[in-house]
């Protein structure tokens, strides 16, 4: 009997060394795996080259658009290996009769851990500090410290709050958070007050977005948002490149507007070497790997085999996003 293939876009290194546990269930419920040999994102070509005996699909970065979606006519579902889906056609998925789901909530410690890693980074100007002094230089900087000051979360959601516990330890001033669909008694047990996006970018002296990238998103940190923000202020991206105006946050970074920022995504990625904001002295940079832990890859991998069969068994999945 033939088996029910699965394929999984995430870079082969990963997936064998990170995700053995997704693999044995997978195996052990019936199922092949189709891994993609490459480090980087699999292509359409590449996907195209085997999906006509795909049922199902643990996907990474890689775009699935309706063309590639209808090269694989067996296709019943497509597990995010992460939260933003922005790399698939949802309606064309549905169309197609995929259900597409994510995996979130799950990477929400990860994210929150590398979020204030930023932050610290950027305040202390650690990696200036770690570059000179392996040089054999002796540089002195007079950072600044998360108490007692005003922390903003634009976004509020499971990432975010994460966020506000960590910050407990830190002692600031006060948390504030922007979200359009606010949890209002998690804001209440974690002493976070919510407000509107001009007060928290008025107010706040640390802010780190967490929000998806939506049409209503794009761009909404822009000039006109850097206008509002303290010149002592530090920005952090963990959220979606494209939330950010790259030009406008140039632009605040080199005129003071703002006094830093620590970025894990771009508009565009991978993001090039002559990205304007690489050779500031004032912005840290990770290449999108906020989310990037063991602990993370096995929890997400388990959770994507365990809803590619609960699919084929007949049952709706979690976190589905297309019904």
């Amino acid at each position: 009997m033939m088996k029910n293939k699965v394929l999984n876009t995430i870079p082969k290194t990963l997936f064998s060394t990170y995700c053995k546990r997704a693999q044995k269930l997978l195996e052990e419920n019936g199922f092949e795996i189709i891994t993609y040999q490459g480090e980087s994102v699999m292509t359409a070509d590449e996907i195209k080259a085997v999906g006509a005996d795909i049922c199902g699909a643990i996907v990474g970065c890689d775009q699935w658009t309706e063309d590639v979606i209808a090269a694989c006519p067996k296709l019943k579902v497509l597990s995010r290996f992460g939260i933003g889906v922005e790399n698939i056609d949802l309606e064309a998925a549905k169309r197609h009769g995929v259900k597409v789901v994510n995996a979130r909530g799950m990477n929400s410690d990860s994210v929150a851990e590398m979020t204030i890693l930023h932050v610290l980074a950027v305040l202390r100007n650690l990696i200036n500090l770690d570059r000179t002094t392996r040089k054999g230089g002796w540089m002195r900087y007079s950072g600044r410290i998360i108490r007692n000051k005003t922390y903003g979360l634009i976004g509020f959601g499971a990432i975010a709050r994460n966020v506000a516990k960590l910050l407990q330890g830190f002692e600031p001033a006060r948390i504030l958070a922007f979200d359009l669909y606010p949890d209002m008694e998690a804001a209440k047990q974690l002493g976070v007050t919510i407000a509107d996006l001009d007060t928290v970018l008025e107010r706040s002296d640390i802010i780190s977005l967490h929000v998806p990238c939506t049409p209503q998103t794009t761009g909404m940190i822009d000039s006109r948002a850097f206008e509002k923000m303290k010149n002592t202020a530090v920005l952090v991206n963990v959220a979606r490149g494209p939330v950010v105006d790259e030009k406008a946050l140039y632009t605040a970074l080199t005129t003071g507007q703002i006094a830093g920022a620590g970025l894990d995504v771009y508009t565009v990625e991978p993001t090039s070497a002559d990205n304007p904001l690489f050779a500031l002295d004032n912005v840290v940079v990770t290449p999108h790997q906020a989310a990037d832990t063991h602990e993370t890859f096995d929890a997400v991998s388990y959770f994507n085999a365990q809803v590619i069969i609960d699919v084929m068994n007949g049952k709706d999945p979690v976190n589905w996003l297309n019904p």
